[in-house]
Parts: structure tokens; C-alpha cells; sequence
């Protein structure tokens, strides 16, 4: 019993070791590898009926085996090896609960069991497929909290993107409901007076004619801020759509947008993921409008099946990537940090590329968060 795994699985035959690499080779990946695992152990064992591989989990508080209840550290004869690192037999003889360590700590707990009494060759193999077994466990547990780490910030980005639209959509609401109501009764009032006014008050009349035109120019900015803040076609009909309005919207600047979709995802894209890409194809076309002199901006939208990709390349007058990022140098760099920062928040990133008279190029890849049901069958994130 104390002679290496390898050895005792080798004195075994090589079928044995055949099964093994197959097992090692085939799961990679919680909790299969722990459920191959457990069937090995039966299969080559003579007299074992059942076996329970318990993995600890990321907290190290409790271990967890498939279709079995969770069984916190300490607790019953499984808990109590992964406290103590030592194999313990059930107190009627026909089982043995067997620690899997790695690194001198135990991160799995292989539970045999048999109808009579465990036979000492059939413990012996399952301590040595235990002790062969714990680096590809030990992998697999750290590829697991990876990819914990990774949901969770796609869940924090969402969140960040929620609360980030929330509040836009909150202020929209109060301008609305303040500042535009009350700048429409201004410019009411203004009309009833300029109809009220005597012929004879030119000047008084030229004031408030000028004062009538600032208020409709208020009104109709408040009416873009409220649009900018939250855009109504985004929540209705989806990012492909508000970049079309977009688009036209631009056209009032005298700006020719085109905008191209390409490709299909295989599920809808996250809100909060339409909503950065929408910000960030605002914040470039509104940049071709305020700085680039331009006449013609071409944005492209590419689906592919786990990212997206946004394109926006306009012929203006450029500029220096090196001056405008210069720390101290020019105030609208802003508008390219604050995209650049949307995608980073997303796992992905922003590229400008422009020299002064060749135009800009921006372009967004984001990556695209798995769906739901492929994350809960093991697909690829």
C-alpha cells in the first residue's frame, strides 16, 4: 500500500493505465472530471460499489459532489478528511473516505464504499488513482475560479452599465418633466405677449421676438439632451435600429452616416453591451461632427460569435493621436478616453487610428458574455 501510484497502477496492467490517461485526457473540467473519476474507481476496483469525489470549493468552506448534498469542512466523515488531510474509515467497515492533496493542501475527498468490508488492495487503488488524480483536480479547481472570476466581472460590468443608464434615464425624466415644461410655458406666455403688445412698441416687440427665438433654441437643445441622455428607440427596437436614427440624426448636420450590420450572434446582445456600443458610436460620430470637418462617415457593425465588433471611419481633417492624448494638451480627448473606457469596462477595447488629413478610424471589439444555458451546459464562455 505504500508503494508510489504509479507503480501500483502500473502492477495493475496496462488496460488500467490505458483508462486512466483517457479519463485524465477526456475531462477537464469540473465537476465531469470528478464524476470520471468516481466511475474509474469502480470500474477497476474488484469489490467497491459506489464512489463520491467531493471537490472543495473556492471559499474552502464546503465540498460539493455531484447529485450528492454539499457537506460543509469538518462535517461528517468527508468533512472531516478535508479538516484533517488523513483517510478515515466509516464506522461500519465498508467504506473509507480518502483525501486528494495538492501542494500540501486537501481539495477533494474520494468516498468508496463496497457491500462487505472494503478489501485492502481495492482502498490501496483508489488512493493511488486519488494521489495520480490531484494536480488534473487541482487544475481543474483553478480553472473553475477563473472562470467564476470572469462571470462575476461580466456581471459587475452589467451592473456598472445598469446603474450608469439608470441614472441617465432619471435625468431625463426630471428635464422633461422640469426644465422642458417649463421652458414650453415660457415660450407660451412669450407668444401671448408678442400678440398683446401694441403696435406702437417696435423695440418691445423686437425683445421679445428675440427672447421668443433663445427659448425654441433652449427648447429644441433640452429636446437633444433628453434624446443623448436615453435614446427611446434603444429600449424599443434594439442597437441596429438607434444606430439608423443615428445616423439620420447626423444627416440634420449636414453629415452622411451609412450604416452596414454584419453577421448574426447566435443569442441577442446583453442590453448592457447595446448600450456601451451605442455610447461609443455617439460619442465618434459626434466627434465628426464637433471636430473633423468630415462629409462622410462609414459605420460598421460585425457580428461574430462571441464578440462584436463597431467600426466608425470618417474623411476629415484628422489629427495627431500623440498631441490629442498628450497629457494636458486638448480638452475633447476626453470623448475618446470615455469610449475607450466603456469597452475596457466590457473586457474589450478601443483603437483610433487618424493622421492630420487622412481622416479617423475608431474601432470597438467587445467581447460577447456566453449565454445562460451554454454557460450551465459547460459550453465555451
Amino acid at each position: 500500500m505504500n508503494a508510489p501510484p504509479l507503480e501500483l497502477l502500473a502492477a495493475r496492467g496496462t488496460d488500467l493505465l490505458v483508462r486512466v490517461a483517457a479519463v485524465a485526457c477526456a475531462a477537464r473540467e469540473l465537476p465531469q472530471l470528478a464524476e470520471e473519476l468516481a466511475g474509474l474507481v469502480v470500474r477497476c476496483a474488484e469489490e467497491l460499489t459506489f464512489c463520491d469525489v467531493y471537490v472543495l470549493d473556492d471559499d474552502g468552506r464546503v465540498l460539493e459532489a455531484s447529485n450528492r448534498p454539499p457537506v460543509p469542512l469538518g462535517d461528517a466523515d468527508v468533512g472531516w478528511v478535508a479538516a484533517h488531510g488523513c483517510a478515515r474509515p466509516h464506522a461500519d467497515g465498508r467504506g473509507v473516505a480518502i483525501p486528494v492533496r495538492c501542494d500540501g493542501a486537501t481539495i477533494a475527498v474520494v468516498d468508496v464504499r463496497s457491500a462487505g468490508r472494503c478489501r485492502d488492495e481495492d482502498v490501496a487503488l483508489a488512493t493511488a488513482l486519488a494521489g495520480l488524480f490531484a494536480p488534473v483536480l487541482s487544475s481543474c479547481r483553478r480553472l473553475r475560479a477563473a472562470k467564476e472570476r470572469e462571470h462575476a466581472a461580466e456581471r459587475f460590468a452589467e451592473r456598472a452599465v445598469e446603474v450608469q443608464e439608470a441614472e441617465r434615464s432619471r435625468l431625463s425624466r426630471e428635464i422633461h418633466d422640469g426644465i422642458a415644461q417649463r421652458l414650453a410655458g415660457l415660450g407660451f406666455h412669450l407668444s401671448a405677449a408678442e400678440r398683446a403688445l401694441p403696435d406702437d412698441l417696435p423695440e418691445t416687440a423686437q425683445q421679445i421676438a428675440l427672447a421668443r427665438r433663445l427659448c425654441d433654441l433652449a427648447a429644441a437643445e433640452t429636446r437633444a439632451a433628453i434624446g443623448g441622455l436615453r435614446p427611446p428607440v434603444l429600449d424599443d427596437l434594439g442597437l441596429s435600429a438607434a444606430l439608423a436614427t443615428l445616423a439620420r440624426e447626423a444627416t440634420a448636420a449636414r453629415l452622411h452616416v451609412s450604416v452596414t450590420v454584419s453577421g448574426e450572434l447566435e443569442d441577442a446582445l446583453p442590453d448592457h453591451v447595446q448600450t456601451a456600443l451605442y455610447r461609443i458610436a455617439q460619442e465618434a460620430v459626434g466627434n465628426c461632427v464637433r471636430h473633423a470637418s468630415a462629409t462622410c462617415v462609414d459605420l460598421l457593425l460585425e457580428h461574430d460569435r462571441d464578440r462584436v465588433r463597431l467600426t466608425v471611419a470618417d474623411d476629415g481633417v484628422g489629427f495627431s493621436i500623440q498631441d490629442v492624448f498628450a497629457p494636458g494638451r486638448r480638452p475633447d480627448s476626453y470623448g475618446l478616453r470615455g469610449m475607450a473606457e466603456r469597452a475596457e469596462l466590457l473586457g474589450g477595447r478601443v483603437s483610433v487610428t487618424s493622421r492630420p488629413g487622412v481622416g479617423t478610424t475608431v474601432e470597438a471589439v467587445v467581447p460577447v458574455p456566453a449565454s445562460r444555458g451554454r454557460r450551465e451546459a459547460g459550453g465555451p464562455g
